[in-house]
């Protein structure tokens, strides 16, 4: 796989932070970022290595080749939409309405997280992915392309170019790929459905249990609204 030059993260936490650390141990370079200052991720960008920078939002999305967004709903309005248009945009993120506040269309199903996101980020060439699984369990079970044993991660989104960087971005750090549609497809593997953590083993199992390509398509085939 051609390695991406870099990828920008907007959100460094548990999600963000374990990505980071399986694309540094895949080749890529990584700038991170957070709400509170390059200064507060030096610790992060240390145990990275040399491959890991930090900057600001807007300094992460004119970096990345892929940008990474991992922040709860209710930032999304704070995005910096015009370093991300044309940029092929990783949405991590679930709506949580306790921390969220209630957001009506995600209430009533009129529209998805990764489509609200859209309205942020109008430019942007959104994929959903990795919002299905536990962080700990993300860190645990990547393997070689080909071993028995792959896990499978659900992604959705509109244009093709970036599915398939997405893709490839995946495979380079140990998972394989079942494209589940659209963005307004893309409810299946939101909060609470049968692909959302179900399949990769319990919490408390920090290992988590290997979820191959048929077990990720029977459980989004058994979401419902």
């Amino acid at each position: 796989m051609k390695t991406v030059a870099t990828v920008g993260f907007i959100g460094s936490g548990n999600i963000g932070r374990t990505l980071a650390r399986l694309a540094v141990g895949a080749g890529h370079r990584m700038v991170l970022s957070n709400s509170r200052g390059p200064e507060t991720l030096a610790d992060t960008v240390e145990e990275l290595g040399p491959r890991a920078s930090a900057a600001t939002s807007e300094e992460a999305a004119a970096a990345g080749d892929l940008v990474v967004v991992a922040v709860p709903l209710s930032a999304l309005p704070r995005l910096p939409a015009v370093p991300l248009a044309g940029k092929t945009v990783i949405d991590t993120c679930n709506y949580g309405p306790e921390r969220d506040g209630h957001i009506p269309e995600l209430d009533d199903n009129s529209r998805t997280s990764s489509e609200l996101l859209s309205r942020y980020v109008p430019d942007a060439l959104i994929v959903k992915a990795f919002n299905n699984i536990f962080f700990r369990h993300l860190l645990a079970l990547p393997r070689p392309a080909g071993a028995a044993d792959r896990s499978f991660l659900p992604i959705a989104g509109d244009s093709a170019p970036a599915k398939a960087a997405v893709t490839a971005f995946i495979d380079s750090i140990g998972y394989g790929v079942v494209d589940a549609g659209s963005l307004a497809d893309s409810w299946p593997q939101e909060t609470g459905t049968p692909v959302w953590g179900t399949p990769y083993g319990p919490y408390s199992n920090e290992n988590g249990q290997p979820a191959g390509e048929d077990a990720i398509r029977a459980a989004l085939a058994t979401a419902t609204r």
